[in-house]
């Protein structure tokens, strides 16, 4: 007997072909670069090239490169497709090491081979992802959609698939047995008649999918009408109007044979968690030896004006809530760690003489590229608060606690959109919350790579900062 889940991740209907694809350019791409050189494609080849694909595969796999990306951003699938092939090199090179064998091969050949399997995974994904969505925009290989519910989860559904043209649906109207003074009423959307009507287009061909946006509270309603589309052709998708709350990374679960949906889930899961920490001390690594002088010259220049030590570590929540230390170049005169924790404003009396500088430019946050070759920060997250903040803001700001989820972090969503220094209302407060959950919720190695590009590229300095 099988499963009684019957719920599955999103899939790409591609993905075998993709797969297809991925391995034969590896096979091909070595066969060319050998023809180039003049080598002889030995056994030896053979077999390096059956560790290429198996590696590029589990890479592949463990960033899902696979999944759909219909809704995706061809810089993201470009990003992820690179980061699966230099996980295959380093592999490749790895077993080579390993084995001793890499005097069996051309270097000359087996780094073309890198270039040029790297180069056609990119190039015949934008050409078939363009081809894809060509035809999709000129309306060829889309699907009819009509909604079952018109509210407002329906009127954002049909935003999101106004947005994506490339996706492929073209909305064709909305259902619902409601009165009409109490059905939501817009542009965007067409009232097609009752719920009864649905099957009828089905029949007559006017729809190849349904999305339902009923309520959670309609779910006897939802059950008879999903007994009778179960008889039809049409694609069936459920959009529960719970989505529409701030749930974070929400997936799908599994308790035995019971399928559950985890709301307020972290990204940093399995080898997502095992990324994002290799991502965290390559970038500690190579930005504190570039800084290593500059930090050495702060720290002089913290001592000599001013009384008290040189590095100030103040009690911050981390992941999960957990107490962390973190550090800092002391910029004022005080050390406050306790339950009152005074924020720093304009012309705050207790910064030091080189304390202002260092704070609008961010200086004074080097040291913790130390807390991340520790492990109790990443490069990127959700910036720490002070305890007392925390316990302050999270009876004041909604979901306050969900940014937790994940490490804090140097520079964030919410400071390269301008949201960082003084938070002396409540109202700045939430606005950062908000673009923490974003990012949370949409974390990627792709966003933590704009993240960090917009923060070298747009500065340190800030007029917030204080």
């Amino acid at each position: 007997m099988g499963k009684k889940g019957f719920v599955r991740n999103n899939i790409n209907q591609f993905a075998v072909l993709y797969r297809f694809f991925d391995l034969l350019i590896i096979q091909m791409c070595l066969l060319l670069a050998a023809k180039i050189y003049g080598v002889n494609v030995t056994q030896q080849y053979y077999l390096i090239s059956l560790v290429a694909s198996l590696a590029f595969l589990f890479s592949a796999e463990m960033l899902w490169l696979y999944r759909s990306w219909r809704a995706g951003s061809i810089k993201e699938i470009i990003f992820v497709a690179s980061v699966s092939h230099f996980l295959m090199i380093g592999l490749v090179i790895g077993w080579m090491f390993i084995s001793k064998s890499s005097e069996d091969y051309s270097r000359a050949v087996i780094s073309l081979w890198f270039v040029f399997s790297w180069l056609s995974s990119c190039l015949w994904r934008i050409g078939f992802r363009y081809t894809l969505f060509r035809l999709r925009r000129n309306g060829r290989n889309t699907r009819a959609v009509g909604i079952i519910g018109a509210n407002e989860t329906a009127i954002e559904l049909v935003k999101e698939i106004k947005k994506t043209p490339e996706a492929g649906y073209v909305v064709v109207g909305a259902y619902d047995d409601r009165e009409q003074d109490r059905i939501v009423q817009s542009d965007i959307m067409t009232f097609l008649g009752k719920i009864e009507q649905v099957y009828a287009d089905i029949e007559a061909d006017k729809l190849d999918t349904v999305f339902i946006t009923l309520p959670m509270t309609a779910n006897r309603r939802i059950e008879e009408i999903l007994r009778v589309l179960g008889d039809t052709k049409a694609q069936v998708h459920l959009v529960p109007n719970f989505f529409v709350y701030n749930l974070l990374h929400s997936r799908i679960c599994n308790v035995g044979e019971l399928q559950t949906v985890s709301v307020f889930d972290s990204p940093m899961k399995g080898a997502m968690n095992f990324l994002k920490r290799i991502e965290d001390i390559v970038l500690a690594s190579v930005i504190l030896t570039i800084i290593s002088i500059p930090m050495i010259f702060i720290a002089l220049a913290v001592k000599l004006t001013s009384r008290g030590p040189v590095i100030f570590k103040q009690s911050r929540y981390g992941m999960d809530g957990k107490k962390i230390k973190v550090w800092k170049f002391r910029s004022m005169t005080v050390t406050e760690d306790g339950d009152t924790v005074t924020q720093a404003k304009k012309g705050d009396s207790r910064i030091t003489p080189i304390g202002g500088f260092l704070r609008r430019t961010s200086l004074d946050e080097l040291p913790q590229f130390i807390n991340v070759l520790q492990g109790t920060m990443s490069v990127v997250g959700p910036r720490p608060h002070a305890v007392a903040h925390n316990e302050m803001y999270r009876k004041k700001v909604q979901y306050y606690m969900l940014r937790h989820r994940i490490k804090p972090g140097i520079t964030g969503w919410a400071q390269i959109n301008g949201w960082r220094g003084e938070t002396d209302t409540v109202e700045k407060m939430q606005k950062r919350i908000e673009y923490d959950l974003e990012y949370i919720k949409n974390w990627s190695l792709w966003l933590d790579f704009k993240i960090v590009l917009f923060t070298v590229f747009k500065g340190f300095v800030d007029k917030n900062a204080y």
